[in-house]
């Protein structure tokens, strides 16, 4: 089938090149020209382990390719997915629709023959219906159908979820529209993927509702950790003993510094908004919100009491990234911790394996490190706030050494309190004794 990507970004890049790779043939089209470009050449505007040689060998093969020329990429298409960003408008809690709109209307212009318009972003329940209505204002004489597809892709990780999905959530309307869905996701068949089709509205709330789930169940975990830190109990035990309970399971149960990242923030905010839009309360959710929020400045004040105060004091911090295996910064607990950190009076540096580029930015007057035993060296804390494979093993003894005071805040509980006990260290962690 021939497939158009609309928006060239995680979800659309990742969803393309994996199209490809079932044999598919995939266009993504993107306005802006810097990005294609270095497509065109090679280049992954994001980091996602597997990813660039996937895009490499569907471009060599010729299923894939990127363009700025709308056009021509709509109208020789069975499906056009729009995969557009739909961030959170400024104080409303809303999502920002405009880009899926200003995609729907230009799809309109370009339609030739029945095509199946997905929307693949992120979109509150009855955007399915706000972009059938701008595709019929726009082409009254357009065939087409329009589907809801979410995607449930884990940054990090978001290949083997797309092509070994837990489901594959499709809302449509009519038969000829669910139809050509099947034919888009018939590959995925041989590895027994759960196709669940659905109407629009449904599947546009299964998204949201899938992640505010997650995002309670890290939340409740990370207020059970400050209980256990009250009352002498240990908050990995008491994950692992309800997460043995398969009513329950044990995924989203790491006592951290709260949840970040491109969905869980906007969606659980989205999803209250839709709730308090349609007169239905939703307090679960929306106090799911603010602990999260308070979270991320209770950790800045877990590093500060850790060392006595912060002022005139150099902290080291290893990870800034919402999690491992990404590039990705938004809403991710480095943006609360450090600057809190730096208004305490503290100098902090960093180290991380792939956030330096998009961290920096973020985090001025942060000083970055290319090597994290460069960035301990003469601190007077370490702080662990994401748990990057690379910070598993390091040597602690090196470690000791470098800092000016053996202190290590550990955010994510990544090492034994033992064994930190036995290198000299005064450990910090989190919902442990």
């Amino acid at each position: 089938m021939k497939i158009t990507m609309i928006g060239s970004g995680y979800v659309g890049l990742v969803s393309g090149a994996c199209f490809a790779d079932f044999g598919h043939h995939i266009t993504c089209v993107d306005k802006d020209a810097t990005k294609i470009d270095a497509l065109r050449g090679g280049k992954i505007p994001i980091f996602e382990p597997g990813l660039d040689a996937l895009v490499e060998r569907n471009v060599a093969a010729g299923r894939l390719d990127f363009t700025t020329d709308f056009g021509p990429a709509v109208a020789s298409a069975d499906a056009v997915f729009i995969a557009v960003g739909t961030p959170t408008r400024r104080g409303t809690g809303h999502a920002d629709l405009s880009y899926v709109h200003a995609a729907a209307k230009e799809i309109a212009e370009h339609l030739d023959g029945f095509t199946v318009v997905v929307t693949k972003s992120t979109v509150p329940v009855g955007t399915g219906d706000e972009v059938e209505k701008i595709l019929r204002e726009n082409r009254p004489d357009g065939e087409f159908g329009v589907a809801s597809n979410p995607e449930f892709l884990r940054e990090g990780a978001a290949i083997q979820d797309f092509k070994h999905p837990d489901r594959i959530v499709v809302g449509v309307e009519d038969e000829r529209t669910q139809s050509v869905m099947a034919e888009v996701y018939r590959p995925l068949h041989l590895n027994q993927g759960p196709l669940m089709f659905t109407s629009r509205r449904t599947a546009e709330l299964i998204k949201y509702a899938a992640n505010a789930f997650l995002a309670t169940k890290i939340t409740f975990i990370n207020e059970m950790a400050d209980l256990c830190e009250q009352v002498g109990g240990n908050v990995q035990e008491v994950a692992r003993g309800i997460g043995l309970d398969k009513r329950i399971g044990p995924k989203f149960l790491n006592a951290g510094p709260g949840y970040g990242g491109s969905c869980f923030p906007k969606d659980t905010l989205a999803l209250t908004k839709t709730a308090r839009d349609a007169g239905v309360p939703f307090r679960i959710v929306e106090t799911v919100v603010q602990v999260n929020e308070d979270r991320k400045k209770a950790m800045a004040d877990k590093v500060i009491a850790a060392c006595d105060g912060v002022a005139g004091k150099t902290i080291a911090v290893l990870g800034v990234t919402f999690k491992p295996n990404t590039d990705d910064m938004r809403d991710a607990p480095s943006l609360v911790i450090l600057p809190a950190l730096q208004a305490a009076g503290a100098s902090v540096r960093a180290h991380d394996p792939e956030g330096r580029e998009t961290g920096a930015p973020l985090l001025p007057g942060v000083e970055f490190h290319d090597d994290p035993y460069r960035c301990i060296e003469g601190a007077d804390a370490l702080v662990i706030v994401t748990e990057w494979e690379a910070f598993r093993a390091l040597d602690l003894g090196r470690i000791h050494g470098l800092l000016r005071s053996p202190v290590v805040v550990d955010l994510r509980n990544i090492y034994r309190r033992s064994t930190m006990a036995e290198h000299g260290f005064r450990y910090i962690s989190v919902g442990r004794p």
